[in-house]
């Protein structure tokens, strides 16, 4: 009986950890395209597929970052790094093909 009980505690305790830990923690858009809150996270640039604001009615204000493999990641839009990947992103004239700076990886098994 102890070993029942002592199984079912570590299940849970795994199932907890795994459900709370990871990238999609990182991932706090809504279905309106508003964040819930902010990322600390810094993505590497090869990694970003798109950066924009979000919607002027969010209550949150956030720069959503979008990698390779479609996540989406609210920055903190007072982060300097998010204010310079924003502006760098909106400046570029093409947004979606090498030789831009942005798009130049594929996704992997990594978060982004």
């Amino acid at each position: 009986m102890k070993t029942l009980a002592t199984f079912i505690l570590l299940t849970l305790i795994c199932f907890l950890h795994h459900s709370s830990a990871g990238p999609s923690s990182t991932e706090f858009v809504t279905k309106g395209g508003c964040c819930m809150s902010h990322t600390r996270d810094i993505i590497p640039r090869p990694k970003v597929k798109h950066v924009a604001e979000t919607p002027s009615h969010c209550e949150t204000k956030a720069i959503i970052v979008t990698s390779v493999c479609d996540k989406k990641f609210c920055i903190d839009p007072d982060s300097r790094w998010a204010k310079w990947l924003l502006a760098e992103f909106e400046n570029f004239p093409d947004k979606t093909s090498p030789p831009a700076p942005f798009n130049l990886s594929k996704c992997g098994k990594k978060k982004w």
